[in-house]
């Protein structure tokens, strides 16, 4: 293959169901909607893990999160294991990243530029939320969850001047005789919270009335891995029955905001005429509960945090094609390496994704695994996930699994664990994740770290007096701490 101009465009809690040609009912998404006719749409695509730094650290990687032991959001990535900027740049090529990032610093990931990247917090994150056993008690306060509706915030700002940076970045590229390939990786932040909309966004949906999450009601029995993770991020407690409308439909105008903006780089690569040379991929890096079993952002296997959008556009891309082969983000550092003809590097690297290029051009393969894990804030042990077949199996450390048929029911509101007709299924998903890693093993080893990382920030009274901060802040902004 002729090496191709790459286009990696990512999201940030981007629930998979909540755009248009993944079928919802209202959420307004017509750019997204067009690069998937113009490509492939995976229907079985997850984070390998349900939070910003894992998620994004195996992006980089092409790793497991237990394999590299970038656990949670105070475990940011380092620098110590290559990622495909890395392979790249030791290849001949290179690559720019243009937004959020979330790792340690500036610099270590290999890329050729960082332009207005986003780290975490004093190159340290969120250690707060490596408290185990006990966990952290109840939020007392939560501006995540009151300040909400239509409005403003950095966030929003910070996203559009990345659309502004990418599409300027793309132009000079276009302008430039030196038409070597090019790889941008640009990375926004929305519809991550804070749930606020810019008015024009929020008043698509303002008349529209928002439907009632699922399994919401207070007497709604949840898994006690679940019920545990509640007294830890309480968001729910400050969710009125008038408040929960709001934040929906902040949400989903924060949706529409990425799309637009998304658009605004799209129309940018067609202007230049560099398109048709060139893989466009479209993902995010975990969903958003948005209220169902009283959850609100991610943290857990359920199809609302764990399933994303997934989208591959380009050369040798069947257009307008859907796939039902299971693909999480560690088939990203595969199918980049492929667009440059790098396929014996992922092999030397041990990567256990595939290139999606391929997986698009093949028949679907329902029994591709699809696997993701949890080891971080509002959870005492760890969580992990098989996808095989029409099955979802989520296997917690010390607590009973779930199961669930998802194609007899998709909401996932019956586990089978204990149904005598499926129990050939739930052993041999359960060998299957261990044939990947020992669960229990992999458990003790991330809480181990996270053990030494509290001690390593002054300890678990310090970091509760600290309390815990609003989500990272965009350049140029502090960090707002809550109690």
């Amino acid at each position: 293959m002729k090496p191709l101009n790459v286009l990696y465009i990512m999201s940030d809690q981007h629930q998979g169901k909540a755009s248009g040609c993944y079928g919802h009912d209202f959420v307004q998404t017509p750019n997204i909607d067009k690069l998937a006719a113009t490509g492939t749409r995976f229907t079985r695509a997850f984070t390998p893990s349900a939070i910003c730094v894992p998620a994004r650290a195996a992006l980089a990687t092409g790793q497991y999160v237990h394999k590299t032991e970038y656990w949670d959001n105070g475990h940011p990535y380092d620098g110590r294991v290559k990622t495909w900027h890395h392979m790249l740049k030791e290849n001949g090529a290179s690559a720019t990243s243009i937004g959020k990032l979330h790792y340690r610093a500036e610099g270590e990931a290999g890329f050729e530029e960082e332009i207005l990247p986003m780290h975490v917090v004093e190159g340290i994150g969120d250690a707060r939320g490596c408290i185990k056993r006990p966990m952290t008690p109840p939020m007392a306060t939560s501006k995540t969850m009151t300040d909400t509706g239509p409005g403003d915030s950095p966030y929003l700002k910070y996203d559009h001047d990345i659309a502004e940076h990418a599409s300027e970045w793309l132009r000079a590229k276009a302008a430039n005789p030196n038409k070597d390939p090019f790889c941008a990786f640009v990375s926004f932040v929305c519809p991550h919270p804070p749930y606020i909309a810019p008015q024009e966004f929020y008043d698509l949906y303002d008349k529209i009335e928002m439907p009632k999450p699922k399994m919401s009601d207070p007497d709604d029995p949840v898994h006690p891995w679940i019920a545990k993770a509640h007294l830890s991020r309480n968001y729910n407690d400050f969710v009125t029955p008038e408040l929960r409308p709001i934040l929906m439909k902040s949400y989903y105008g924060c949706t529409s905001y990425l799309d637009s903006n998304i658009g605004k780089v799209l129309a940018a690569l067609d202007e230049t005429g560099l398109r048709d040379n060139t893989l466009i991929i479209y993902t995010s890096d975990h969903g958003e509960n948005l209220g169902t079993r009283r959850l609100w952002g991610k943290s857990n296997m359920y199809e609302e945090a764990s399933f994303i959008p997934m989208i591959v556009s380009g050369p040798d891309v069947p257009s307008g094609k859907v796939s039902d082969t299971a693909v999480t983000l560690l088939d990203v550092a595969p199918t980049i390496l492929d667009s440059q003809g790098l396929n014996d590097v992922a092999t030397a690297h041990d990567m256990p994704g595939a290139s999606m290029i391929g997986l698009a051009q093949a028949d679907s393969d329902t029994n591709r695994i699809g696997f993701a894990e949890y080891h971080a804030a509002a959870a005492d042990r760890s969580a992990f996930m098989i996808r095989k077949g029409n099955y979802k199996y989520i296997h917690y450390v010390s607590y009973e699994p779930e199961l669930f048929d998802l194609e007899a029911d998709p909401e996932e509101l019956t586990s089978l664990h204990k149904d005598p007709a499926h129990q050939a299924a739930l052993k041999d998903l359960e060998a299957e994740l261990r044939a990947i890693c020992d669960p229990e093993a992999v458990d003790e080893a991330a809480y181990q770290s996270q053990c030494a990382k509290v001690e390593a920030a002054g300890g678990r009274d310090a970091l509760m007096a600290r309390g815990k901060y609003q989500g990272t802040p965009a350049p140029g902004n502090p960090p707002i701490f809550m109690t």
